[in-house]
Formats: C-alpha cells, sequence, structure tokens
C-alpha cells in the first residue's frame, strides 16, 4: 500500500468525519485505506460499573472503523449502511488504549463484510466483531 493511498483514505475519513459518539468515546483513527483501517479507544470513560471496558464500547469502535471502511469503499454516490453487527468478547481491558483493525472479509457492490479484531496495550485480543453493510445508491 502505497503512503499516498494511506494518505487520500485518511483525508477522506478526515473530512467525513466519524459522528458524535466516537468523537464523545474518544476514538481516533490512525490508519484508514480500503485494505486496513486502524483506531484507537482509551478505556477510561468507557467502562461499565465495575471498571471493565464496556462491551457496548467494543462495538462502537468496530461499527466505526466497519461502516468508515464500507463507505469509503464503496465510492463516490453511494452509501454503505449496518444491516448486520456482532462480537465475541474474549478479554476484559481495564486500563490504557484498545486498537481495533479492520479488514475487508467481502466487497461487493451491494454488500461488504469487515471483521475488526481489538487488542489491549499488549497486543492481546479482547474482541472480535463482524460487521456486515449493504451498499445502495444515494438519490
Amino acid at each position: 500500500m502505497s503512503d499516498s493511498t494511506l494518505a487520500s483514505g485518511m483525508d477522506w475519513a478526515t473530512k467525513r468525519g466519524m459522528g458524535a459518539l466516537a468523537e464523545k468515546m474518544g476514538i481516533e483513527f490512525t490508519e484508514f485505506s480500503i485494505e486496513r483501517s486502524v483506531a484507537t479507544m482509551p478505556v477510561e470513560g468507557n467502562t461499565q460499573p465495575v471498571g471493565l471496558l464496556h462491551g457496548g464500547a467494543y462495538v462502537v469502535l468496530g461499527e466505526s472503523l466497519g461502516s468508515m471502511a464500507a463507505n469509503l469503499a464503496a465510492g463516490p454516490g453511494k452509501l454503505a449502511v449496518g444491516v448486520d453487527i456482532n462480537a465475541t468478547h474474549t478479554r476484559s481491558a481495564t486500563s490504557g488504549i484498545v486498537t481495533g483493525v479492520c479488514t475487508p472479509i467481502h466487497l461487493g457492490r451491494s454488500v461488504a463484510v469487515h471483521e475488526i479484531v481489538v487488542t489491549d496495550d499488549q497486543g492481546r485480543r479482547c474482541s472480535t466483531i463482524r460487521i456486515t453493510n449493504m451498499i445502495k445508491s444515494v438519490e
């Protein structure tokens, strides 16, 4: 992947914005392209009452990455909207940041499917998320 491809993907994501929820949760993109997108999110401020990163926070990170990646892949005049998402949490983060890495499973004309693997500061997998987006024409 060339530096110009990465830069154009990041430019696109920056111009589009992530939305108010992702911003409130402290999600930040660090890499963004059709082939691979990466974002981080702090654990602090996104925990459940017992101090673990909230399961829904993992899903917000995954949906932010997967939906944005699907929209970039869909191209001009198209809109990708989520129709299904699921997550399997296998570890709990309690501090630091988590990192989501989003890769495409299928990029079609009408459907895009992405997998997002979320790891903690030690590189341990905490959650695996799969999102399906329907791609439709914008009129």
